[in-house]
């Protein structure tokens, strides 16, 4: 007779094991995060014993990519939907989700069957938000928690396509913690997994996140499955952005961009504008940025204000904070720029997070240019990256960079000095070998 499985206890952000309760997890550090849980029974499998093949035998004519019908999510996803693959989407609660897999599913009812599990909403809620988006086909609703039944209902209607809405609410009757510990979402997913791999159907899979934004439940969930999006932005704006942190078909540079609109999701094609404000104010500078392939004008403000205390402020949005630490220090050293009993607050427009080092340029036009209370020349674009001795180093694709400048109507680039200049009819070039030559170019007395 099989002993009974003994209890464990898991920390819900690293997923490390451990046999007894402890205040602070020794793997991550992280205090209170140790749940309760049961492990596997050793030796527990199902299905029938693989075989190993050789590499030339391995089949690969049906992992081709299929169109979700939307063309930011397949850009973030690499190219479409990959059969047999599992896809987690995570995000704040009310970022559009929801909303944006009800869309998918619809244009998905066009290549294969679709099973939509919910076990938030009751299928009349989901018919009632399909109505309110417009959206047609003849997709399978599905309300349920128990997975059990999904399972059963999986094996009935073998759907291409399957939909988990969310990770969260599916419980195994098997275990006795609530739904939503680590062991019933860790058991949710494994399971999803072994069915995707199984059927060849592709799962996407929405998980709630944390104060702090990452997924909900152990880490090693994320590891579980093939690839994870996020969702980001503010649910009080507009404009969201997918991007994949983790994509085993594809890039993790590439991101979406996205408008809630009262008919859902819609798709933003030329992304560039909309994170511009059109202001020709002391504070602004926009630079060129490549997320994956795409080049996008990237407007970022900065505000200057006398310090009250002896540690002056120093905040970002969008930027990385110690990115910013470090270019006012070397803004301060080589650039002399007073900036020691100052607050700095830098922000990026639109939400998006700011990544590409060849911002570093423009954060220092804008903080400069917030400093010295001068607006940059109207129609100027700043391009390069920063080194701590003050040298503008260059910068990956700048043709590209240029050419999306060009076609919004910029006709002053400040890019990093180079012994060949790009051809731009209409356009003039600065050309800076340090932080003190564009700083100059701000003040007047550089080139």
């Amino acid at each position: 007779m099989a002993k009974t499985p003994k209890t464990v206890y898991i920390c819900g952000e690293c997923g490390y094991e451990s046999a007894k309760w402890l205040g602070r997890c020794p793997n991550c550090g992280s205090w209170n995060t140790l749940v309760e849980a049961v492990p596997a029974v050793p030796g527990a499998r199902s299905g029938s014993p693989g075989r190993a093949l050789p590499l030339s035998q391995v089949e690969t004519a049906g992992t081709r990519r299929i169109s979700s019908g939307m063309d930011e999510l397949d850009r973030v996803l690499g190219g479409g939907v990959v059969p047999g693959s599992t896809v987690l989407l995570g995000g704040d609660p009310g970022i559009g989700k929801s909303t944006l897999l009800m869309q998918m599913a619809a244009q998905l009812t066009a290549v294969g069957t679709v099973l939509y599990v919910t076990g938030e909403e009751s299928a009349a809620q989901l018919k009632l938000r399909a109505e309110r988006l417009g959206v047609t086909g003849e997709m399978l609703l599905l309300a349920e928690t128990d997975l059990a039944a999904i399972e059963a209902e999986i094996a009935r209607v073998k759907p291409s396509f399957l939909i988990i809405d969310s990770i969260q609410t599916m419980a195994c009757s098997d275990i006795s913690s609530a739904p939503g510990s680590v062991t019933q979402v860790r058991e949710a997913t494994a399971l999803l997994t072994r069915v995707a791999k199984g059927t060849g159907a592709a799962v996407f899979i929405v998980g709630h996140v944390t104060k702090e934004g990452a997924i909900a439940g152990p880490r090693v969930l994320e590891h579980m499955v093939d690839t994870v999006l996020y969702f980001e932005g503010d649910r009080h704006d507009a404009f969201r952005l997918l991007r994949a942190v983790k994509n085993r078909f594809g890039s993790t540079n590439e991101i979406g961009v996205f408008e809630m609109r009262e008919t859902g999701m819609a798709e933003i094609k030329d992304p560039s504008g909309i994170f511009l404000s059109g202001t020709n104010a002391p504070g602004c500078a926009v630079t060129c940025a490549m997320e994956g392939t795409r080049p996008m004008l990237v407007e970022i403000q900065s505000l200057i204000a006398s310090s009250a205390f002896n540690n002056p402020r120093r905040m970002a949005a969008g930027l990385d904070s110690n990115r910013l630490i470090l270019l006012l220090a070397v803004l301060e050293k080589k650039a002399f720029l007073a900036l020691g009993n100052q607050d700095v607050y830098a922000n990026v427009v639109g939400g998006i997070r700011l990544e590409d080092r060849s911002g570093d340029l423009a954060a220092c036009m804008c903080i400069a240019s917030a400093l010295l209370d001068t607006p940059l020349p109207k129609g100027t674009v700043s391009i390069g990256e920063v080194a701590l001795t003050g040298e503008v180093r260059p910068v990956s694709r700048l043709e590209k960079r240029i050419s999306e400048c060009v076609r919004l109507g910029y006709t002053h680039i400040i890019i990093p000095k180079t012994d060949k200049l790009p051809k731009a009819p209409g356009v003039k070039f600065s050309t800076v070998a340090t932080l003190g030559d564009a700083v100059r170019i701000l003040t007047g007395s550089g080139k």
